[in-house]
């Protein structure tokens, strides 16, 4: 438990970092929390440590970064990936000389799903892969009404191919 809170804490400076030496044309986005940004209350405690607890593992054998936000509004973006795009890079996102970073954005107005990688990642998770993942693991369980299990399965399959 203590090396998850040295990971979180070392991501965290990571990420402020990052911001403060980005420039954006959007600074409306809001501040990230950790890994899993559930804005929009989808998931309960223990669902949140689960899920972090997955993302920093995969995070400290591989240097490889996600991060999951549930939003309710992409304004002013029309599209939840091109909103995915954006608050990634602005986050920074993936370690910026390999540039591996995975984000995946829920909006829960939009009723849309964006997943967006790095210029590292996407030689592997093609937007083909993500839209696959999207719609094998992550969309059936929403339609169940299993928001946390959709996304969980979903980031498994994405670490499962990311290491292929």
């Amino acid at each position: 438990m203590k090396k998850i809170k040295i990971i979180i804490f070392l991501f965290f400076i990571t990420i402020s970092h990052s911001i403060n030496a980005q420039e954006t044309k959007n600074n409306n986005f809001p501040s990230p929390i950790g890994v899993v940004n559930d804005f929009n209350g989808f998931f309960s405690d223990l669902q949140k440590e689960e899920l972090t607890k997955i993302i920093l593992d995969f995070e400290s054998k591989t240097t490889n970064q996600i991060v999951v936000i549930t939003i309710d509004k992409i304004e002013p973006f029309k599209k939840t990936k091109r909103y995915a795009v954006e608050i990634g890079n602005y986050w920074g996102v993936g370690v910026k000389e390999k540039n591996n970073g995975l984000t995946i954005v829920i909006c829960n107005s939009c009723k849309e799903i964006g997943i967006a990688t790095g210029t590292g990642t996407e030689l592997i998770l093609t937007d083909e892969i993500c839209k696959e993942v999207i719609d094998k693991q992550i969309i059936p369980e929403f339609k169940k009404g299993n928001f946390f299990e959709g996304i969980k399965k979903g980031v498994l399959e994405l670490i499962n191919k990311w290491k292929e």
